[in-house]
C-alpha cells in the first residue's frame, strides 16, 4: 500500500484460499492486458478467458505469457469446455490444456443438460490433470434450482475433487444467483452456506451491489469471481473498507462513537 491506515481489515495475501479475486478476460487486448496486469496485478488471483473467448482471441500465446509473467493463473470458460463436450471432443480439450500449459479448467453444465453423475466423472477425470472450478447453476434464466439442490450438487462436485464451486450468475448477473433484476437471492445463499463452507465457494458478482452484498455478509475475505478488469481496484477498496458501500461496516462501533 502507498501509505498506512488504521482499522482496517486483515487481508489475505496470495497465493489465497480465500478473499480470492477471479477476473474475467472478455477480449482484452495485449496492450490491455499489460495495462491490466501492472495496475490491478496484486490483487488478481486467477483470470477467466470468459466462455469460449478464446477460440478467436488473436495472439492468445503471448496473452497467456503475460499472465504467467505475472504469476497469474488463467483458465477457460466453463461454456468453451461445454462447447467441446456436446461435440464429441473431451479428450481434445484435454489435450487443449496441455498444449497452453493451463493448470486450472472450469467444468459446467449451464448451457446444456448433462447427467450429473457424467459430470462428477469429468471431474474426477480432470482433477487427475490440472485443478478444477466446477460452476453450479444454469444460465436460462427461467430455469429455477432450489436450494437444497444447489447443496448437493455442490457438495457432490466437491466430492468429486473440485477445489472449489462457483455458484453461476453470467457475465451481467441476472441469472443463477441472481433476480433477473441483479438483486441477491438471500435466502439461497444463506441456505447453501449452512451446508457448504464460505471458502469452498466462489461467488459470481460482477456489479457492485452484488460485491458489497457478499463482502457485508462473509467478510473482506469472501471469493468473488467475474470481476471487470477495471472493477479490480475498486473492490479491493471496498473489501478494505475504504469506499462508501462498506466506509463503517468494519469500524469498531466504540471508535465511531468516539468520532461523533
Amino acid at each position: 500500500m502507498n501509505y498506512e491506515l488504521s482499522h482496517l481489515p486483515q487481508r489475505t495475501s496470495k497465493p489465497r484460499e480465500s478473499g480470492f479475486t477471479m477476473a474475467m478476460d472478455k477480449g482484452l487486448s495485449l496492450r490491455e492486458t499489460e495495462n491490466f496486469v501492472e495496475v490491478a496485478g496484486e490483487y488478481v488471483d486467477i483470470v477467466k478467458l470468459g466462455w469460449a473467448t478464446s477460440f478467436v482471441t488473436p495472439n492468445l500465446d503471448k496473452k497467456l505469457e503475460i499472465y504467467k509473467a505475472a504469476g497469474i493463473p488463467v483458465y477457460l470458460g466453463g461454456t468453451l469446455f461445454e462447447a467441446f463436450i456436446v461435440r464429441g471432443q473431451f479428450e481434445d480439450y484435454r489435450r487443449l490444456l496441455d498444449k497452453y500449459g493451463l493448470t486450472f479448467a472450469e467444468i459446467s453444465d449451464g448451457s446444456i443438460e448433462m447427467d450429473h453423475n457424467l459430470k462428477c466423472e469429468y471431474i474426477r477425470t480432470l482433477a487427475q490433470q490440472v485443478t478444477v472450478l466446477s460452476e453450479v447453476g444454469s444460465k436460462d434464466d427461467t430455469k429455477i434450482i432450489p436450494p437444497y439442490k444447489w447443496i448437493s450438487l455442490m457438495q457432490a462436485e466437491l466430492d468429486a475433487g473440485a477445489w472449489k464451486v462457483i455458484g453461476e450468475s453470467r457475465e451481467a448477473g441476472n441469472v443463477g444467483l441472481f433476480r433477473s433484476t441483479g438483486e441477491v437471492r438471500s435466502g439461497l445463499v444463506e441456505e447453501i452456506l449452512t451446508k457448504i463452507p464460505s471458502e469452498r465457494i466462489i461467488w459470481e458478482a460482477p456489479q457492485k451491489a452484488q460485491q458489497v452484498f457478499f463482502i457485508k455478509l462473509l467478510g473482506a475475505n469472501v471469493n468473488l469471481g467475474n470481476i471487470a478488469p477495471n472493477e479490480i481496484v475498486p473492490l479491493e477498496t471496498i473489501r478494505l473498507g475504504l469506499r462508501g458501500d462498506t466506509f463503517t461496516h468494519f469500524l469498531d462501533k466504540s471508535f465511531l462513537d468516539k468520532l461523533v
